[in-house]
């Protein structure tokens, strides 16, 4: 071992000591200080820094062993100073750092190239746990230059680096919350939402994850909650994983722990899922790395892959809506304290997000429910009529605005098709068009006249657009201007007749129809024009067109024809010639037409109702005019059998002339001038007695001592339908009865009559 000078050792140090026995000045000032020689002051300083030094100083000698260390270094292995003499790195370090340790000694020693910062790992009796050094080794010659050995500082950075650490993991937790912050939450779709969340968490916070949603919440049910012991059905909406085995491998129901995206499962009441669903708090799994235990599959685990999972409850406004896995596997550090809270935090993001995106879908659909029953059903039918028609709202967000259309049977085989435009968008038009095409079909029921239909419909729209009906003055005052715009409209209201084959159209302010007779130009039709409803103040006109069979009627709105890329009468002439080259069937006539004009500008609804006429053969009605004699009603019930055994309808006759018999008596009774009996075959059987009166039949209830009274209540058990409505020349009374399918029972009449008693 070296020897290494000491300050006793050197005279010059001690002559210079202020306690050395030199004699004192006067005045109890000692002498000046001898000259002190500078290996004194070098000297005296290394035993000032190797004694009272706060890091961990140390000497090898060429052997590499110690001989000598500063209480400092003795206090953190827990032993004195002078024991450290002659140990080597071994003696205090784990075998693998102590390899380590020497290499590098050895190194310093033979190049004499400082190693610094050298990280080594130990224990210490003084703290818990390994504790990490910093190490710097430096090489020492003695005055002739020659190699004695090699000098350590040893500083204990565990603490330092702890610090780091968990900067470093706080700087993670912000960076992942920010991207939480920036990606989650910009979509408002269920699956959308979950799959943010994981593309966030997986691989920067876990390895692989999952998300698991209650099914009735997916499906959108009014109550997404579950049963209250966390076993109901969920539904897997999103999973992601960084390692084979992907988030399939995530367990769900008992006896099967793979659970693909898409698949409904649901946990057993014992497990660690079930669990969390049901307190609302963070449950954690893990496995010892490198023990053979696996956890239970049910506990949202995969044994051969997952160290760590957290199963992390996903809360909205106080409802569980589902439940996140988040796994890290084996080789990954576990979850920790810290990454309990992180977990909670990012889920609970989402679960607002998805919470939101589970209110807008049910409002959105309760608002498509309620667009979409403003619009007659997608394939409409008419009695000979062939119908197609089109709806493209101009929102995208909207499935219906302010633009509708409608199929209306009437009695008689006669069909109203109604177009029209409610001026504005959204679904505030759609609002008004709803109340509109309500009053459109209640005053066509009553088989009005197309010109009374309008008229009273620009009385109801008037009295729609005026603010003071039935609000508070504060909303009068507000949306006074909005509501008059909103309910002016324009219509085009067309009666078909299929007997006669003729169309009788009137117009409030609408574009007039186009019509294609086969062989023939399309054409629009001169119909007057009138004025929107709402306006007021001017009479409607109708008219009536003759159509033979094959002619192509079209009805449409404004949004099909007008742009602000061109004028109307382009538009206009575009259609006519979209119609002229139609020659196809109905509905690819249709799709041509929007194909051929520019439909997708956005700017406005378009609506498009196409009908070709195909009226009744002469061979499917039968129409007799009966004199106002008694013997007109066995009259009446002949031909009605006669014509029904000659449309092969014998199962019908029975009803049949009961009924005929019934309306034919009042109309002997209760009517006037000659009686006019009409049968009408197509989709069903239409009998209709006409007589010259003007009081409209009223069914009642006959009490059990009346003789009568009773025949319009057995008209109405009997048929599919009935009614009665206003001709220029009286009424007509009718009723209506399915044809038979092979299936459904005829009605019987002996049960029919003494139902009534």
């Amino acid at each position: 071992m070296p020897d290494l000078p000491r300050p006793r050792d050197t005279g010059a140090a001690d002559e210079g000591r202020p306690d050395s026995g030199a004699p004192s000045s006067p005045g109890g000032q000692g002498a000046p200080p001898r000259q002190v020689s500078v290996p004194a002051y070098e000297i005296a300083t290394f035993e000032a820094i190797f004694s009272q030094s706060s890091m961990g100083l140390f000497l090898a000698d060429a052997d590499l062993r110690l001989f000598r260390v500063n209480e400092h270094f003795a206090r953190v292995y827990g032993r004195p100073a002078e024991d450290y003499a002659g140990r080597a790195p071994h003696d205090f370090l784990p075998r693998v750092e102590a390899d380590r340790l020497t290499a590098a000694l050895r190194q310093v020693l033979d190049s004499g190239e400082p190693v610094l910062d050298m990280q080594v790992v130990g224990s210490s009796p003084v703290h818990r746990g390994r504790r990490r050094f910093s190490v710097s080794l430096y090489r020492l010659h003695d005055t002739d230059g020659a190699v004695i050995g090699v000098a350590g500082v040893a500083t204990d950075v565990t603490t330092a680096q702890r610090a780091e650490r968990e900067a470093a993991h706080t700087r993670r937790d912000l960076a992942l919350l920010n991207e939480a912050g920036a990606r989650i939450g910009n979509s408002l779709d269920l699956e959308t939402t979950a799959r943010q969340l994981l593309d966030v968490a997986v691989p920067h916070f876990c390895d692989l994850a999952a998300v698991d949603l209650y099914k009735a919440l997916v499906s959108g049910d009014e109550d997404p909650v579950g049963t209250g012991d966390g076993s109901a059905e969920l539904r897997r909406v999103a999973g992601a994983s960084a390692v084979s085995g992907g988030p399939e491998e995530l367990g769900g129901d008992e006896g099967d722990g793979a659970v693909q995206v898409g698949a409904v499962h649901r946990y057993p009441f014992g497990s660690v899922a079930a669990k969390a669903l049901r307190t609302g708090q963070v449950q954690s799994v893990s496995t010892p790395d490198g023990g053979d235990e696996q956890p239970d599959m049910a506990d949202g685990s995969a044994g051969g892959v997952v160290r760590s999972t957290l199963v992390v409850p996903m809360v909205g406004r106080d409802t569980v809506l589902g439940v996140v896995h988040f796994s890290r596997a084996k080789g990954s550090e576990p979850f920790g304290e810290r990454d309990v809270a992180l977990a909670a935090e990012l889920t609970a993001r989402a679960a607002v997000c998805i919470d939101n995106a589970r209110l807008y879908r049910r409002e959105h659909e309760r608002a498509l429910l309620l667009q979409r029953s403003l619009l007659p059903p997608g394939n409409p039918e008419a009695a000979g009529l062939d119908i197609a028609c089109r709806y493209l709202p101009g929102n995208a967000a909207a499935e219906v605005g302010g633009d509708w259309f409608d199929v209306i049977d009437l009695p008689g085989h006669r069909t109203a098709l109604v177009v029209g435009d409610v001026m504005g968008r959204g679904l505030r038009a759609a609002v008004a068009m709803g109340e509109l095409r309500t009053a459109v079909r209640t005053l066509a029921l009553l088989d009005l006249e197309p010109a009374e239909v309008l008229s009273q419909l620009d009385e109801i729209a008037r009295g729609l657009s005026d603010p003071s009906v039935g609000r508070s003055r504060r909303a009068k005052d507000r949306d006074a201007d909005d509501l008059a715009e909103v309910y002016l409209a324009t219509c085009v209201y067309a009666v078909y007749d299929a007997v006669t084959r003729r169309v009788t159209i009137a117009n409030a302010g609408h574009l007039p129809p186009v019509v294609l007779q086969p062989g023939d130009q399309a054409l629009m039709l001169d119909v007057p024009h009138g004025l929107p409803l709402g306006v007021g103040g001017e009479p409607f006109e109708e008219v009536d067109v003759e159509l033979p069979d094959g002619a192509l009627l079209a009805l449409y709105t404004d949004g099909l024809v007008e742009s602000r890329h061109h004028a109307l009468d382009e538009g206009l002439e575009a259609l006519r010639d979209a119609l002229t080259g139609a020659a196809l069937p109905l509905e690819d006539a249709c799709d041509h037409v929007l194909a051929e004009l520019d439909t997708q500008h956005g700017e406005d609804d378009v609506a498009l109702l196409m009908a070709r006429v195909r009226g009744l053969p002469a061979d499917a009605v039968g129409d007799w005019t009966l004199p106002p004699q008694g013997q007109s009603v066995a009259q009446a019930r002949e031909l009605a059998r006669a014509r029904l055994e000659g449309w092969g309808l014998s199962e019908l006759v029975d009803t049949t002339e009961l009924l005929v018999s019934e309306l034919v008596t009042n109309a002997l009774r209760h009517g006037k001038g000659d009686i006019r009996l009409r049968l009408l075959l197509d989709r069903t059987l239409v009998c209709e007695v006409w007589d010259s009166g003007l009081v409209q039949p009223r069914r009642r209830r006959a009490r059990d001592t009346d003789e009568g009274g009773r025949g319009l209540q057995l008209v109405s058990l009997l048929s599919r339908s009935w009614g009665s409505r206003r001709t220029p020349y009286g009424k007509t009374v009718w009723f209506e009865l399915n044809l038979p399918d092979g299936q459904s029972k005829a009605p019987d009449l002996a049960e029919a009559l003494l139902s009534m008693y």
